[in-house]
């Protein structure tokens, strides 16, 4: 019996670990793809722009609320195996990323007045388009800014999960290893940016994050985590009795 609720467990840590996969995967697609729907806002007549493809505007609105989703879900899925390991981090971990979805929900919010700002300008007698112009700018401002910001509860969790999962040996410590490397050169990013190049000149610098999450995402899928094997469980059940 001891032998079998060990199984269950096991099994059970596995789905989760698919779970926890899955997020990761939509995390970064919906972040690559509300990037690229938002990008028309970019534009020099941004706000012409933005009045003739609101509807790409939604769309990349709609992938940021479902970064937004994903992000808060991942370390809410995570929390009863981290427990067990190091409850602090573990809730260290739920703090971060709830921080970050909240700057997402921002940048969304922020792409929403830009699409009504770029109604006001269409309205009859309407003030001077530089009026509007100012206006957009603040939004655009607040958004890069945050975009940049939102790195610091980003690297600071994932620092936090590639610890746990190096700790803990959930995953090859290789793996855990090029994830908190990644994360340190992206936090590193933030000063730079911050103080020297300006928001978001050192986008390059967050691809060794990308590609470890991208590979721990796919571990996760395929592989779960690392969990001891049935002659071992046998052995426990064993010296339990």
């Amino acid at each position: 019996m001891k032998k079998t609720s060990l199984l269950q467990k096991a099994n059970s840590e596995q789905r989760t670990a698919r779970i926890i996969g899955v997020l990761l995967i939509l995390a970064m697609i919906s972040s690559l793809l509300s990037g690229i729907f938002l990008k028309s806002k970019n534009a020099t007549d941004y706000l012409g722009a933005i009045s003739s493809n609101e509807y790409l505007i939604f769309i990349g609105v709609l992938f940021m609320l479902v970064l937004t989703a994903s992000v808060v879900s991942i370390p809410i899925v995570m929390y009863p195996i981290f427990k067990k390991h190091n409850e602090s981090l573990a809730i260290g971990y739920i703090g971060a990323r709830i921080f970050e979805g909240v700057c997402d929900f921002i940048m969304a919010i922020a792409s929403v007045l830009l699409v009504i700002l770029s109604r006001e300008v269409l309205k009859p007698g309407a003030p001077n388009v530089s009026y509007f112009q100012a206006s957009g700018s603040v939004i655009l401002g607040l958004y890069d800014w945050i975009s940049l910001l939102e790195n610091i509860p980003y690297c600071l969790g994932a620092i936090t999960l590639f610890s746990m999962l190096y700790q803990s040996k959930l995953v090859p410590r290789w793996l855990s290893i090029w994830g908190l490397s990644g994360a340190v050169i992206l936090l590193i990013r933030v000063p730079l940016d911050i103080f020297v190049f300006g928001p978001l000149a050192l986008d390059y610098l967050a691809i060794p994050i990308f590609l470890s999450e991208i590979v721990l995402a796919i571990w996760l899928f395929i592989k779960g985590f690392k969990t001891p094997t049935d002659e071992s469980l046998s052995i426990q059940s064993e010296e339990k009795k």
